[in-house]
């Protein structure tokens, strides 16, 4: 256990349903594999993996000369592959396709995502039969495309069901199913990617197992409940029913996306919507566009088209495909013009003849890639533009294109000159756009934004849905802020991925990220009162506090972080040489990925600062959840970043519920690391919820730290100095003196001085230069304090002082004095995070004594001893198990000092240089003296 030692004095210093573990299984089978795609690939990897035979795999013949990707994985390892375009003819078996299969003697067919018709005499052949994968909870949804009917009809669970083949459609008997939610604003790719890929998988090689064991049952299918719906094609997809409810449209949209696509006549031709999420705001401001068969005009706004059901409520498109394949941002609909084609330079005629080459590689079907060659129409996929896109990338680094940028730019010609406009920057955004809450406060202008921070963009929560933050000095609405969903977390998250794998900041070196993060120092530096100001009406920090420690602080600590960019280094390790063969064996530290940030509300700002500042030096890329109730400094914070040069999605800040934003953090697959500042029962949920990937967590949780006062101190520092250990910030203080123990021979006397400098507080408007002690942060805060001082009271403890709220506007709580608090009371064992002083009385000399009693605690995240005997100074501070140990100070915290806790006040320490380890990992590389190396500079 290492504790910080802080002195002063005179020259002193969800899972999946029923996952289960594949270990318990024993026996192997030889397995033939019948089906295609990546699916496919991975369940045949992973069966291979758990040491079954596969020993024939049957997929479909190669497309545009293009091989499957089971195809691919098989032949690699020398399974052998069959490509058969057709197993049945006039509904009969092609026999000499039944003797090829039969060849391979397999004892299980297993079928992941197959799409073609298998015969019976297959069907039946092996020993144990055939299984199949099917994207639904059978027997809902029979048929194919279940995924986009479970959206279209909007299903509340979506699942998957491996079952045994028989003759009829997705008929045979269960084997097992696995189910999951449907969120509101789910799309087929969320809820594949999500689950039914993962999970997908993870299932097909369980009944297997349960198979090889004896194990695997046969559950008949209800026919309650049973559901088939035609295969969804662009060909019999109706056009969008508008007199219906908006969650019926919404569920409609999506469940057609991205294919076949819902389809209107917008001016006369078809119009495909894509990227459709319910809005659950006021109406926005747009141009009106008629849409044939809506009764009332859709709305083209800013953030896409509106479109109305008939029960008024309005769903948001994003995106839309005219008859000629060209997409564009619905919001764009009354801007598009035909925009004059480039004419290039050598160098940009030269990349053009250099992309047309990638395209022929991977269009190797079409014998010359014309001007007007479409990607898609000549036989690419969605897995084509990822290479497409990471050739262009190593040819040319400066052009970073999105794959929307292909989906929007399908033919060759149009997507040279958006190529080309990139490669220029004449795509470059405009100077950010920012809607502001504006407020004349404190003798100046502050100008706040109010939405979610996403990928470098300030955008509405993606279902719209908005909260108040509230004013605790008077009650007052500040603003009405967006309050992220979970569809948003995925966006944001998605964002911090492409930043630290593909983007600028994953290529920066170390001092031009320091850089920045001395940039964005001197911005907030600049900002501070309007920061502090801020604070001051969104937290109820007193002004004066907010400006030094909430804002000053936060500067400060960006500033040491900065310094630490290119400082992170790893070391050379001796090891024991296997002769005669030499080995150079070094550590490297590297950035860990995307961490998920969750901090309270107390501190606003300066939670911020701790966390993110380290994040950011290693080299990692963020997404940030202020508290609900304190959004507002947070989303300035997002706009300075912005301004510091700091690239799209390296930060993201999502206002809005622990519960909703917090929860999907910690579980979301793609977040590395979780640092949390809160409860500890939070804490401990975020812990289970972390493990679903074994993401690292770090964790400063609930204190009751405890303040010993003996009596060789010099009382008059050690009452103001208590005060402020409980009163600073208004009590609202992770290390707040949560219990003071006062030695029997200066206890009463120790009462009285603190009694008499409560009675000189001032209490009032934070803003006002002389307030000493302003609002509690929010009211449900305030009423758990009440109620927290009428429980000592019950138990017996003295109220000398307070205990009550401040008859006044807002949220104001007298500074409170207890004394006579016994061991067991609550107020004795449990924090108040408020203005409440908790005195207990030891005898005089009982050092043993009052430390068993300050240790009698589940919590270890300070404390603090006032004594002139450095001797028993140091003996307590050895045995008070805390994070941080104050000696005759308190509330001396640092950037350079670590910070955090034991027990239940959590693990992993902020500031310092150990903040480190949770940030980064350590990767060991070993090179053998053979290697040949490029000349090293030494030193």
């Amino acid at each position: 256990m290492s504790s910080v030692l802080r002195c002063k004095g005179r020259r002193q210093w969800k899972s999946s349903k029923g996952t289960s573990h594949l270990t318990a299984y024993q026996h192997k089978l030889k397995l033939a594999l019948i089906g295609q795609s990546i699916f496919g690939q991975e369940v045949y990897n992973k069966l291979r993996k758990e040491g079954h035979k596969v020993v024939g795999v049957f997929t479909v013949p190669d497309k545009n000369g293009q091989a499957d990707p089971l195809a691919l994985a098989a032949e690699k390892d020398g399974t052998p592959v069959f490509k058969f375009p057709r197993w049945r003819a006039k509904g009969k078996p092609i026999q000499e396709v039944v003797a090829a299969y039969k060849s391979v003697g397999a004892e299980l067919n297993v079928l992941p995502f197959c799409t073609q018709f298998i015969p019976m005499d297959v069907i039946d052949c092996p020993k144990h039969g055939s299984i199949i994968y099917h994207p639904s909870i059978l027997p809902r949804h029979r048929g194919a495309s279940a995924i986009n009917w479970t959206l279209i009809q909007g299903d509340k669970k979506a699942g998957f069901t491996i079952f045994w083949a028989d003759d009829g459609l997705d008929t045979g008997p269960i084997l097992l199913q696995r189910e999951c939610d449907v969120g509101q604003n789910d799309t087929v790719d969320d809820l594949y990617n999500r689950f039914l890929f993962p999970e997908g998988i993870k299932a097909m090689v369980e009944a297997v197992h349960l198979i090889a064991d004896g194990k695997a049952p046969r559950i008949p299918q209800p026919k309650e409940g049973a559901t088939y719906e035609g295969i969804q094609k662009k060909e019999n997809a109706e056009v969008i029913s508008w007199n219906q409810p908006a969650a019926a449209l919404h569920n409609w949209i999506r469940g057609h996306d991205k294919v076949p696509g819902a389809w209107a006549t917008i001016d006369g031709q078809v119009v495909t919507f894509y990227g459709s999420s319910l809005l659950d705001a006021s109406v926005p401001a747009g141009q009106e566009l008629a849409i044939k068969g809506a009764s009332r005009p859709g709305l083209v706004t800013k953030n896409g088209l509106v479109v109305f059901g008939n029960d008024g409520k309005m769903v948001l498109v994003r995106n839309l495909q005219f008859e000629d394949g060209k997409m564009i941002p619905a919001s764009k609909y009354f801007s598009v013009d035909e925009t004059t084609t480039l004419e290039l330079t050598e160098e940009e005629k030269k990349m053009a003849e250099d992309i047309r080459a990638i395209w022929k590689g991977i269009l190797s079907n079409v014998a010359v890639i014309e001007d007007s060659t479409d990607f898609f129409k000549s036989g690419a996929s969605s897995m084509h533009v990822v290479r497409m896109l990471e050739e262009i990338k190593q040819k040319y680094s400066g052009l970073q294109l999105q794959n929307e940028d292909v989906y929007m730019a399908t033919k060759f010609a149009d997507f040279i000159q958006m190529a080309v406009r990139k490669f220029r920057g004449e795509d470059k955004e405009e100077e950010l756009v920012i809607d502001y809450i504006s407020k004349n406060v404190n003798n100046m202008t502050v100008n706040m934004p109010y939405q979610c921070f996403i990928n470098g963009h300030f955008i509405n929560a993606d279902d719209g849905k908005t909260y108040d933050t509230i004013n605790p000095a008077d009650g007052s609405i500040i603003a009405s802020v967006s309050s992220a969903s979970l569809a948003d977390v995925d966006k944001a998250v998605a964002a911090a991925k492409e930043a630290f794998e593909n983007g600028e900041w994953g290529r920066m070196n170390a001092r031009e990220r320091g850089r920045l993060m001395y940039r964005l120092a001197d911005l907030m530096e600049e900002h501070q009162e309007e920061l502090a100001t801020i604070e001051s009406i969104d937290s109820g920090a007193v002004y004066t506090l907010a400006l030094k420690t909430h804002v000053g602080m936060s500067v400060q600590t960006f500033r040491y972080f900065a310094g630490w960019c290119d400082k992170i280094q790893g070391a050379t390790i001796p090891i024991n040489q296997a002769r005669p063969n030499h080995n150079l064996t070094f550590t490297k530290k590297e950035p860990i990925g995307v961490c998920a940030i969750v901090i309270p509300w107390n501190y606003p700002l300066m939670m911020l600062a701790w966390k993110s500042a380290a994040c950011l030096a290693a080299g990692n890329t963020l997404v940030l959840k202020p508290a609900q109730v304190t959004p507002l400094t947070s989303l300035k914070f997002a706009e300075l970043s912005a301004k510091a040069g700091f690239p799209k999605g390296v930060i993201n800040i999502l206002p809005g519920s622990g519960g909703l934003v917090g929860q999907h953090l910690s579980e979301h697959p793609d977040v590395r690391k979780v640092g949390f500042t809160g409860s500890t029962p939070t804490g401990k949920q975020i812990m289970k919820s972390a493990a679903t990937n074994l993401k690292k967590v770090s964790l400063e949780l609930g204190g009751k730290s405890p303040l010993i006062i003996f009596n060789d101190c010099e009382l008059d520092r050690a009452v103001k100095m208590g005060m402020g250990a409980v009163y600073f910030n208004k009590g609202e203080n992770c290390i707040a003196a949560g219990r003071l123990f006062v030695e029997e021979s200066i206890h009463d006397e120790f009462v009285r001085k603190v009694v008499e400098e409560i009675k000189k507080m001032k209490i009032g408007d934070p803003l006002d230069r002389s307030t000493d002690h302003g609002p509690q942060n929010h009211k449900a805060h305030l009423e758990k304090l009440l109620q927290y001082c009428e429980t000592g009271v019950k138990e017996g403890a003295t109220l000398v002082y307070g205990g009550r709220q401040v008859r006044r506007p807002g949220f104001f709580m007298e500074p409170t004095v207890f004394t006579d608090v016994e061991d067991h009371m609550y107020i004795a064992q449990e924090e108040s995070f408020g203005p409440v002083m908790v005195i207990s009385k030891f005898k005089n000399g009982d050092v043993d004594g009052v430390l068993r009693r300050a240790n009698t605690t589940e919590y270890g995240l300070a404390s603090g001893v006032f004594t002139k005997d450095i001797s028993k100074a140091l003996y307590i501070s050895e045995k008070l198990e805390a994070g941080t140990v104050f000696i005759n100070t308190y509330n001396k915290t640092d950037v350079a000092a670590p910070f955090g806790g034991f027990k239940q006040s959590g693990f992993g320490k902020d500031l310092g240089k150990l903040f480190s380890p949770s940030l980064i990992s350590h990767l060991t590389v070993q090179i053998n003296e053979e290697t040949t190396l490029p000349v090293v500079q030494c030193v």
